[in-house]
């Protein structure tokens, strides 16, 4: 172990600042790439919602200052019903956020490189011993850990990502003003951060209103190209034309305006997770599947990632001797799927049952949500099959036979 630093990242997203700001802080000598220019840092990647929740700002130490509005409730809604539940949560100035997890990870001394694109590992023996990036430039570290979302430059080229095109979910949102949050007939969504399943605005995915102060929000849209995309989506539509069509027809947006340069684009990918680590190599982030699978949450998921995999690279790096090989790394295989995915299979299905469903099911599940106690619908989302159980019966089996003979093609 006699690299030019202890660990080297490629990527300054969520994933990868964090777990450079909890190796900093432990002492390692961290450099993270980046392929953006500082001066426009995160001008390229500033792709996310950024709903969050106090957990995450708590757990990670994230100040208030990076929020642009606390909201009090998450309503779901359906074509034609909507169900509101009590939640505390933060929608974040995501640039902010990224640019305050710089700052603190280099406070901590963390390096960060930026226009430094990483384009392939640098192997030894068959095992990654460092990064080429911006052209012929090297870096050597004991650890390599790939940061850059689902192009995976370097988690690729080592065979660890398995992303599949078909998994593939792509979102776009625009920052509105001028909407009437409180619109008869509607969920008033003041403070609030709404999802809306409904197939005539997101075929295959789902679309969503959070709310940021005064008449602003984040609006958008998000699929997957599955089954209900194909039978549901409109002849030459693309992603947006379908925010657009939502905008135009939906009266809580008759008055809103787009803010100027408050345009995002983003994707993940939806699917089992496969190999997420191998000798002296993690990857993190959305470079695996990290994203949450049911309601599309990715910060909180890719900051535990980003963590988990300093908790096991520091395994290795605080004892002298103790090679990051696979089986010594394999710690992270483990925090991931305890704390980054829990119940992961059994969430997917749910994935699988909510994106595969009618409209017409869709409003039924918000009367059996208005109808059940609040904790069905939490431990259901935590991946409780006992309380899945609850939100389906007899006129589901259909959808269930599709349902799995989809998962077959997910898992092959």
């Amino acid at each position: 172990m006699n690299g030019d630093c202890d660990v080297v990242i490629a990527g300054a997203g969520p994933a990868g600042a964090q777990c450079a700001r909890d190796l900093a802080t432990r002492g390692y000598d961290v450099v993270v790439l980046e392929t953006e220019a500082e001066d426009e840092f995160p001008k390229q990647s500033n792709k996310s919602t950024a709903g969050t929740f106090p957990s995450m700002m708590a757990s990670f130490g994230i100040p208030d200052d990076v929020v642009q509005q606390f909201t009090e409730s998450v309503v779901l809604e359906s074509p034609n019903d909507y169900y509101v539940q009590d939640q505390p949560g933060a929608v974040l100035d995501f640039g902010k956020f990224k640019r305050f997890l710089v700052e603190d990870g280099r406070e901590n001394g963390a390096e960060y490189r930026f226009d430094s694109r990483a384009t392939a590992p640098i192997t030894e023996g068959g095992e990654p011993v460092g990064v080429t990036y911006s052209g012929s430039e090297e870096l050597y570290a004991d650890i390599v850990i790939d940061a850059t979302g689902p192009a995976a430059p370097l988690a690729k080229k080592l065979g660890v990502s398995d992303l599949k095109r078909e998994n593939h979910a792509i979102g776009i949102e625009f920052e509105l003003e001028g909407i009437e949050v409180d619109h008869p007939g509607y969920a008033d969504l003041t403070d609030a951060m709404m999802l809306r399943l409904d197939h005539d605005i997101a075929p295959g995915g789902y679309s969503w209103i959070f709310h940021t102060g005064a008449d602003t929000a984040k609006v958008g849209v998000c699929y997957i190209q599955n089954e209900s995309h194909h039978q549901h989506g409109r002849d030459n539509f693309n992603i947006d034309d379908y925010l657009q069509h939502w905008i135009d027809t939906d009266p809580r947006f008759a008055n809103a305006e787009r803010i100027e340069g408050r345009q995002h684009r983003g994707s993940a990918h939806i699917q089992p997770p496969g190999q997420i680590h191998t000798d002296r190599f993690m990857a993190i982030g959305d470079t695996v599947p990290t994203v949450d699978p049911l309601w599309g949450e990715g910060i909180h998921t890719c900051m535990k990632s980003g963590r988990a995999a300093a908790v096991a690279a520091d395994s290795c790096l605080k004892h002298g001797q103790i090679e990051p090989t696979a089986d010594n790394l394999a710690v992270y295989d483990t925090l991931w799927h305890r704390d980054v995915a829990p119940n992961v299979d059994t969430r997917l299905l749910m994935t699988h049952l909510l994106y595969l469903a009618s409209n017409d099911r869709y409003d039924d599940l918000m009367a059996d949500l208005n109808r059940f106690d609040t904790d069905t619908l939490a431990q259901a989302n935590k991946g409780s099959r006992l309380a899945l159980a609850k939100l389906l019966g007899v006129r589901d089996l259909p959808l269930i036979a599709r349902v799995l003979r989809a998962r077959r093609d997910w898992y092959n």
